[in-house]
């Protein structure tokens, strides 16, 4: 990992791109490495696969090897998933190698870190949106835009549901087109959700994006 001390485990390559422009806009690009499972030689980019390859870093944590560990997880919905299934599944991962959830922060929009009986690095976990709501990282953008891209996205949203049913895409998966077709409507068309934290469609001062910066800080600076 060179000089990278921490890992920011994600679900897939999109995350990753998102994660290291975000990383980098606050300096945390030198420090931490942003990977999927996969690039880490895990089996599946997927959020199972992030469950799975979970244990491997904490090994790595428990002998030194890894300073820092941070996840970043979508909620999705109920019924194979949502906000608190996946808290639970998280906090059984964690538990027998002596972390636990620090109460002062709870599961408030702040996310979750894990502090350990042994007095090993604090674990972070993210569960997108906004550790409460079942949802998606495209969830928490649509909480993010600038307010000067409402009306672009307000009709990229009504477009996509104006779509003739049945949609090819299940329900969890509007935000997703939703964003998808705001982003095919901007300078660049055809990238990322990174693209958009590129070129500054973000608002850094909404609510979401600054507890997301405050948890990346806390758990890697």
């Amino acid at each position: 990992m060179g000089n990278q001390s921490g890992i920011l485990l994600v679900e897939g390559e999109f995350d990753r791109a998102f994660f290291e422009v975000i990383c980098k806009s606050i300096g945390l690009d030198t420090s931490v490495k942003v990977a999927p499972p996969k690039s880490l030689s895990g089996t599946h980019n997927t959020k199972e696969g992030v469950f799975n390859y979970s244990p491997t870093l904490l090994s790595q944590l428990a002998d030194g090897s890894l300073t820092r560990l941070g996840l970043v997880v979508d909620a999705d919905s109920p019924p194979t998933g949502g906000f608190a299934t996946t808290l639970t599944r998280v906090h059984g991962i964690v538990a027998p190698y002596g972390y636990k959830p620090l109460p002062t922060l709870g599961v408030a929009a702040s996310g979750q870190i894990y502090k350990n009986d042994d007095g090993l690095a604090d674990i972070g976990l993210w569960v997108m949106p906004d550790n409460a709501a079942n949802g998606i990282l495209e969830d928490w953008a649509k909480q993010c835009l600038l307010p000067a891209e409402a009306a672009l996205f307000n009709l990229a949203a009504t477009t996509v549901a104006a779509l003739p049913v049945p949609k090819k895409f299940s329900g969890l998966h509007v935000s997703k087109a939703e964003v998808a077709t705001w982003l095919a409507w901007q300078k660049q068309p055809g990238h990322g959700l990174y693209r958009a934290a590129e070129d500054g469609l973000f608002d850094t001062g909404s609510p979401q994006y600054v507890a997301l910066i405050a948890w990346l800080e806390h758990v890697f600076a």
